[in-house]
């Protein structure tokens, strides 16, 4: 049980990756009031949280009802989230809108919500993290749980963002991102061997 909520913490916290929103989310509001940037942050933690709670819940029927196995999902999730670790280690991660919102838009939705916290690494990991096939109804509350205390440590950072940047600085963001990304790697490693195994083993 330990084992299982350990790993779903990681997983989750590497693949949204508190720290790179951060890292958006400094300059992307520099210019706002610290009440409204603060506003900013708890909206885009909601949407965000409505996305990955929705593909929790139903990510799973919907590929069935796709004839997409979860198996695949597994092996093609763990091969993109290897891909991705690899550029938060090498940091070809790219900021998204660098430039800053456009008028009309907010920037709680794009790209803090999606896909900053609500990114693609994230979706597939809540989904497979919840495969109805190996996972009780108890172990996919545990993930559910994961992902709350996750969103909110998110929040956490983004209200303290100005001071945490200003304590770890450029140099230390990059670091902590790309220790993530290491750990990520050997979790995206994993979540394919696993899928090679149940297919050898006939599982799916």
């Amino acid at each position: 049980m330990a084992e299982q909520i350990l790993r779903d913490f990681m997983m989750i916290l590497v693949t949204i990756d508190p720290i790179g929103t951060l890292s958006i989310f400094v300059p992307l509001t520099g210019n706002i009031p610290e009440k409204e940037r603060f506003k900013v942050a708890k909206r885009a933690v909601l949407f965000a949280g409505i996305i990955l709670f929705a593909f929790l819940i139903i990510g799973q029927i919907v590929l069935s009802y796709i004839g997409v196995k979860l198996v695949s999902f597994q092996l093609a999730g763990g091969i993109i989230l290897f891909i991705f670790s690899l550029k938060m280690i090498f940091g070809t991660v790219i900021s998204p809108n660098e430039k800053g919102p456009e008028p009309d838009h907010d920037p709680a939705v794009f790209p803090l919500a999606i896909p900053s916290i609500a990114s693609p690494g994230s979706i597939m990991a809540v989904v497979l993290l919840t495969d109805n096939n190996v996972r009780s109804y108890a172990d996919q509350g545990i993930t559910a749980l994961m992902l709350l205390i996750v969103l909110v440590l998110t929040l956490l950072m983004l209200k303290l963002a100005n001071p945490i940047h200003k304590f770890i600085g450029n140099a230390g963001s990059n670091i902590m991102i790309r220790v993530m990304g290491l750990i990520l790697a050997a979790l995206a490693t994993q979540q394919i061997l696993e899928g090679i195994t149940n297919i050898i083993d006939n599982k799916f």
